[in-house]
Order: C-alpha cells, then sequence, then structure tokens
C-alpha cells in the first residue's frame, strides 16, 4: 500500500472530526467538578484512573479541603486516605498538597491561565494543563491526549508516535486550531463506545469507511 500524504491524512482526520463531531457535540467531561481548582485536582486524580472512581472520592475531599487554601494546609497521608481507591493515591496526594501550595505561593491563591504556568504545578503534565484552560477558562493551546485520543489516533494512522506527548503534535499538525477544543471530549465519548481498547465495535462504527484498522479488528 502507498504511503499516504500528509495532505490525504489531513482531510481524512478532518472527515474523522466531522462525523465524531456531528455525533458527540456538546459532550460533557464526566468528572464531577465546581471551578478551576477542583477541575485541576480531578484531572489530576483521574489520571490512569477511570473517571467514575475519582467522582467517588472527590465528594469527601472536597468538603474537607474545597480551596487551594485549605488543601495546601493538609497532610498528604490524610488526603491520602480520602483517595486511597484510586490508582497511585500516594503520589497524587503529595501532588494535591504540592499543587495547592504553589498555587497559594506563586499565584495569589488562583489556579494560572498559561500552560507554562500550569505545568509548573506539581502532578499536572501537558495533558492536564491542556483540559483545564480548555474547560476552565475556554482557552485552547493543544489537544489532550489521553488513552483513548491516543488508541484512536494510533488505530486511525494519524499517528506513529510512541507517546501521547508526541501524537499530540501529530494531531495539530493534521488538524486546524479551530477544531482543538473538543477533540478530547468527543473523542473519548467515541472511545469509550465504539473504539473500544479491547473488542473495538467495528461493524457499527459511524467512522469505519475512514479507519484503516477496520478490516484489521473486523476480523476478530
Amino acid at each position: 500500500m502507498a504511503k499516504e500524504s500528509q495532505r490525504s491524512k489531513q482531510k481524512r482526520a478532518c472527515a474523522f472530526y466531522e462525523i465524531l463531531h456531528a455525533r458527540y457535540r456538546g459532550a460533557k467531561s464526566a468528572l464531577t467538578y465546581h471551578n478551576p481548582f477542583t477541575l485541576t485536582i480531578c484531572v489530576m486524580l483521574s489520571a490512569q484512573t477511570t473517571d467514575a472512581a475519582v467522582n467517588k472520592v472527590t465528594p469527601q475531599l472536597f468538603a474537607r479541603w474545597p480551596t487551594a487554601k485549605y488543601m495546601a494546609q493538609a497532610k498528604p497521608e490524610d488526603i491520602g486516605e480520602v483517595i486511597r481507591t484510586i490508582g497511585f493515591w500516594r503520589a497524587k496526594a503529595k501532588h494535591c498538597v504540592e499543587a495547592s501550595q504553589m498555587i497559594m505561593s506563586d499565584f495569589a491563591g488562583e489556579v494560572p491561565q498559561t500552560m507554562e504556568e500550569l505545568m509548573r504545578l506539581p502532578g499536572v503534565g501537558r495533558k492536564t494543563a491542556n483540559i483545564v484552560l480548555n474547560k476552565a477558562f475556554n482557552k485552547t493551546q493543544g489537544i489532550a491526549v489521553d488513552t483513548h485520543v491516543f488508541r484512536i489516533s494510533t488505530r486511525l494512522q494519524f499517528t506513529r508516535a510512541k507517546t501521547p506527548l508526541e501524537a499530540e503534535q501529530d494531531l495539530l499538525k493534521l488538524l486546524p486550531p479551530t477544531l482543538w477544543s473538543s477533540v478530547n471530549e468527543e473523542w473519548i465519548h467515541f472511545g469509550r463506545e465504539t473504539c473500544k481498547a479491547k473488542n473495538p465495535c467495528c461493524e457499527t462504527c459511524i467512522a469505519r469507511a475512514l479507519c484503516p484498522s477496520y478490516a484489521k479488528f473486523s476480523k476478530k
């Protein structure tokens, strides 16, 4: 099979985006949050953990430590007791306290609104920063590539990257900036419903005509 040109891949990526956007337009995050601070904490906690698992621990977490001011004074072991049912809870508890302390000391108690400043916070990488900027401040500087977006992008051969960070750079070259803001949430919904990690629903996939992996997975 001839190598696909970048222009052809861009057209296919935009067509794929439009199909998913038509289906999932206005899709909301499954995480329960109330403001930029609680969103930041929720997304930090969601790494390698389901949103449902995070939503089970955050009501108690935010009841005890509702703001950066309060969480900055907490002990990591106390936060750990509340969030211990989620993955990597010890490290995440430590990051909750340290990020809150930095928000208080360096940003006057407010979650920062730039990519560079957000990524200074302990536990906040580019994916988390992208989500916080997008959902809390209506700013789009990239595409948040989580496990769903990474898997879909790989199967559609939009990227051959080995990491989500590298995959994001490939997607940014394929999709125009005007489309970036809704990719994460819409593709997450598609990943959960159709393009699953195991046993993807290829026969009923609304975008199967655009997927180079359709023949491979549909035979299983």
